[in-house]
């Protein structure tokens, strides 16, 4: 199943090493099949406030995103990124091609109701 490493960066600045690290991040991708599906603005915020851009990789597993972030390539270079721009990363697997969000609310109202029960004993 497919992963993604989700970047919210917030403070962005142009600095050589962002520059350098851009440079070299794609080679780091590589080895572990990861593609870029969204790099940083323009977007538009139709609710609450977003400051900062967003960077969405797409990976084939959870298994080579996390490869692909210990990688000895990939911590060479991570500190271009991380003096100069403050935000957070994510490893999150995806959802399969049938996901049902009825079928998850569906157990979620199981569980609601199971903590209800126990609360109320």
């Amino acid at each position: 199943m497919s992963a993604y490493g989700f970047a919210h960066l917030r403070s962005r600045r142009h600095h050589a090493d962002i520059i350098e690290y851009l440079e070299r991040i794609q080679a780091t991708l590589d080895p572990f099949a990861g593609r870029f599906v969204i790099h940083g603005p323009p977007s538009e915020v139709v609710e609450g406030a977003w400051p900062g851009s967003m960077v969405l990789i797409e990976f084939p597993s959870l298994g080579e995103a996390r490869a692909w972030y210990d990688s000895p390539a990939y911590q060479e270079i991570l500190r271009l990124r991380t003096d100069h721009i403050e935000g957070d990363l994510l490893l999150i697997e995806g959802v399969g091609p049938h996901y049902d969000p009825a079928e998850r609310a569906s157990k979620l109202r199981v569980e609601a109701e199971r903590t209800e029960l126990s609360a109320a004993q």
